[in-house]
């Protein structure tokens, strides 16, 4: 089964938004968590790739194909996508104290730096192609003593993407997260 991108063939879907408090442990973001739900469908073609195609038209680069890890994690050096291209999963986001969410083939999640997540559970065959804005190297951190303030000042000094990775320089993302960070 393969998908293509809504934006080809229907308006542009609209991303659930979830924000998450500093806890403490993991710094989380005043940007919003972006879920564009069956943002993608079949016709024909290989998912995985045409996630890669279209994050890399947007310059969402430094692609790779896996799943996500187990264990509570964030980066604070980029942003990151996240494209269900096979299975389900529900991911832990935003901490302990944050919020489960169920994962689907199409789905496509924006996680801000600084936004903790994990998988929690997951079919045999769920995959996810990820990818960063700018094609940025990530770092991995994992709410452990001594990663702050470090991680909260790299974090504040990302800048917002030129692009939303779906639908491009005029996506929801941009709007969004611009109105979030003047807030």
């Amino acid at each position: 089964m393969s998908v293509y991108p809504m934006a080809e063939k229907q308006e542009i879907v609209q991303p659930e938004q979830f924000r998450f408090d500093d806890d403490g442990v993991f710094p989380n973001s005043l940007l919003p968590l972006l879920v564009y739900r069956k943002a993608l469908r079949a016709d024909g073609r290989d998912p995985a790739w045409l996630l890669e195609e279209r994050f890399a038209n947007n310059d969402w680069c430094n692609s790779w194909r896996n799943g996500v890890y187990s264990f509570a994690h964030y980066h604070s050096t980029t942003h990151e996508i996240l494209g269900v291209y096979c299975g389900v999963a529900t991911l832990r986001l935003g901490g302990a104290h944050g919020r489960n969410l169920d994962v689907h083939f199409g789905d496509v999640i924006v996680i801000p730096a600084g936004v903790g997540h994990q998988k929690l559970d997951a079919s045999s065959d769920f995959a996810v192609v990820g990818a960063y804005p700018d094609g940025r190297d990530w770092d991995l951190l994992r709410g452990l003593p001594g990663e702050r303030p470090k991680s909260d000042h790299t974090i504040a000094s990302l800048p917002i993407p030129d692009c939303d990775p779906i639908y491009g320089a005029n996506g929801p993302l941009r709007q969004i997260w611009k109105a979030d960070r003047n807030k």
